[in-house]
């Protein structure tokens, strides 16, 4: 089991205590530090400026929205910070939902699985610096239409490394399965060792097509993980039930929300639609307030630190092969010395 650090989303700015964060995650030498967008700041900025005081610690986006970006300026990206970062970077990409797909990025989302594997094999061909020639569903380059004058480029940049590491943020078992075919990792967001069956099917399904790159034994799951350290067990899942109830009520809509259904198989039928009903007529202190303990304690650690020492072994059993924690300088440095 690895350890990694996962600097969180911004709010109004910088989440702070970062840097310090940052600086002794390498001195603990933990694996990786990780970077998140939604539709405020973007991921790559972040990782470049904090990477900079880094030489070890691996740098990855968790997730870069592939909305976002076409295939070619992500691969421009990845080339850009591979080289940078002395190759230590990971591309961790994700289709988002259709709320921010659509609303923000003015984009269509339906088909994102397609679309997903058309994006990744893009990406492989500029970093292998191939002639990229592509005649897809939803990606043509050159350009189908226009002046006529585009043809098939190259990158004039010199790959570091032509296999950069390409994670994929799923949650569906449909997605999980493309990832475990396609990619070179898997990013779940709100994972629990109890799911642990169902997704190892997901997985195994996507390890026995034909053509998928890893097996169990050379794929990556760096799964985020909230810690909270505190005496007083409620007191600690307060401090994670804002965003639960953001993600359950408040990240697509009704019928259209993969963190709902996420939970929705983890048993949390009731509760996810009171949260999502609360949270979507307005009502969100209530919402979270309805966030129960023990979904809380799914899919993160908080309480006292023997009783998250404890909960540990639960996750070192799983499919998980690395824990990206967001917590604080001394609760890190805890967990350092537990893993």
């Amino acid at each position: 089991m690895k350890l990694g650090f996962h600097t969180g989303y911004w709010s109004a700015g910088p989440p702070e205590g970062v840097q310090e964060a940052i600086a002794e995650a390498e001195r603990l030498g933990l694996d990786s530090i990780w970077a998140a967008e939604a539709y405020g700041s973007d991921c790559l900025t972040p990782l470049a400026w904090w990477g900079a005081s880094t030489s070890t610690v691996r740098l990855g986006t968790n997730i870069l929205q592939m909305s976002a970006r076409t295939p070619t300026a992500t691969a421009m990206a990845a080339l850009t910070l591979d080289h940078l970062s002395g190759g230590r970077f990971v591309l961790g990409i994700g289709a988002s939902g259709p709320q921010v797909v659509e609303g923000w990025y003015g984009q269509a989302y339906p088909k994102p699985l397609a679309r997903t594997r058309e994006y990744i094999d893009i990406v492989r061909k500029v970093v292998a610096r191939e002639r990229v020639q592509y005649d897809g569903q939803f990606f043509q380059l050159p350009y189908h239409g226009g002046t006529g004058l585009g043809k098939p480029l190259k990158s004039t940049v010199h790959p570091l490394r032509t296999d950069i590491p390409i994670f994929l943020a799923a949650e569906g078992p449909k997605n999980v399965a493309l990832a475990a075919e396609i990619a070179d990792g898997w990013l779940p967001m709100f994972f629990s060792p109890r799911s642990n069956d169902f997704y190892q099917a997901a997985l195994r399904e996507g390890f026995a097509r034909e053509g998928a790159r890893r097996s169990f034994d050379t794929f990556e799951i760096p799964a985020f993980l909230p810690v909270i350290v505190n005496d007083d067990v409620e007191k600690a899942a307060d401090w994670v039930r804002p965003m639960l109830a953001l993600y359950i009520g408040g990240m697509g809509a009704k019928g259209a929300n993969f963190h709902f259904d996420v939970f929705v198989r983890l048993g949390y039928e009731a509760d996810c639609v009171k949260i999502q009903e609360l949270y979507l007529d307005g009502h969100k202190a209530e919402a979270m307030a309805a966030v129960p303990t023990a979904m809380v304690e799914d899919i993160a650690l908080v309480g006292p630190l023997a009783k998250i020492r404890d909960e540990l072994s639960a996750w070192r059993e799983s499919v998980v092969t690395s824990l990206l924690v967001n917590t604080d300088v001394a609760t890190l440095r805890a967990l350092a010395e537990i893993v």
